[in-house]
This record gives structure tokens, C-alpha cells and sequence, in this order.
């Protein structure tokens, strides 16, 4: 199972999340019924997970929770906006909550034990957004995943 760093999830508190949750859900017209809570609240706990590896931690909760219902209310959560899937190169679908623009975070990925790494930087932030004015580009998003050796992977050769 991969690792994860999970830092620009703990400033939203999860009653913040799940509540942002439940608002969007009925916006959507869509019940925030129980298992769609879970999956939510497993997601904000372990971010970067599978489907697979979520449908695991949310079944240590509810054990009757199927495959299909972790599925559908991932995909549910992500039309809604508050959930963003990425490939991080290993050739699955790997999830995390949405925080709001103003929380942007990029990634840093393990290439040996695939542990994932968030991290904020203004400067790169900056940097960004004047190599796309210089190029004429109005920014409307962008993503950023630097893969290398994490420092145990390093100890270890």
C-alpha cells in the first residue's frame, strides 16, 4: 500500500469537509446518505488511496459497504467537485479530497515505495503564473508531481 502525506487536508478540519459534503450533495440533488458519508470521511483520512485500498479502510467501518457503492460515490463526489482522481504513474486511479483554489497543493511521488508527498510553495506558484502571462496563457489550472527517492527509499540502497 502506498504512503501518503496528507498536510494541506489537516487544515480543513473533517466537520468542515463533511459538511461541505452534505452542502454539495443536496445542491446536486443527491441524499447524503450514510455510505456515501463514509466513503467521504475515509477519504479525508487516507487521501491517495485506490478505489480498491478505500473500499478496504471504509469496509473496516462498514463491512456490508460494496465495491460498486465505493465506486459510485467516488465518481459522485468527483462531478461534484470535491474530489480530484490523478495517475500518479503507477496506472491507477488514485483519490483525494478538492480543497479550494486558495489551498492549491502539488505533489511529490516515490518512485520506489510510492509514497506521496503534498507541499505549497508561493514562490513556484508565482513562478508559474508568469511563465504563462510571458506565453500569452491565462492560467485556469495547472498540476505539478515531481517523482524521485524518498529519503528512507534512500537509506535503503
Amino acid at each position: 500500500m502506498r504512503g501518503t502525506d496528507v498536510t494541506s487536508q489537516a487544515k480543513l478540519d473533517f466537520d468542515a469537509w463533511r459538511s461541505r459534503v452534505v452542502e454539495r450533495l443536496a445542491r446536486d440533488h443527491q441524499r447524503p446518505t450514510p455510505q456515501r458519508l463514509l466513503v467521504a470521511e475515509t477519504l479525508f483520512h487516507h487521501g491517495h488511496q485506490n478505489l480498491d485500498e478505500l473500499h478496504q479502510h471504509a469496509r473496516r467501518a462498514d463491512p456490508t459497504l460494496g465495491y460498486a457503492t465505493v465506486y459510485r460515490t467516488l465518481k459522485l463526489l468527483e462531478k461534484c467537485g470535491l474530489v480530484n482522481c490523478s495517475n500518479f504513474g503507477d496506472g491507477t486511479a488514485r483519490y483525494e479530497i478538492n480543497l479550494h483554489a486558495a489551498e492549491h497543493h502539488d505533489h511529490m511521488i516515490c518512485t520506489g515505495c510510492g509514497r506521496i508527498v503534498e507541499f505549497e510553495n508561493d514562490a513556484i506558484e508565482a513562478m508559474q503564473r508568469q511563465i504563462a502571462l510571458a506565453h500569452g496563457f491565462e492560467l485556469t489550472s495547472h498540476r505539478m508531481d515531481l517523482y524521485g527517492v524518498c529519503p528512507r527509499c534512500q537509506r535503503r540502497k
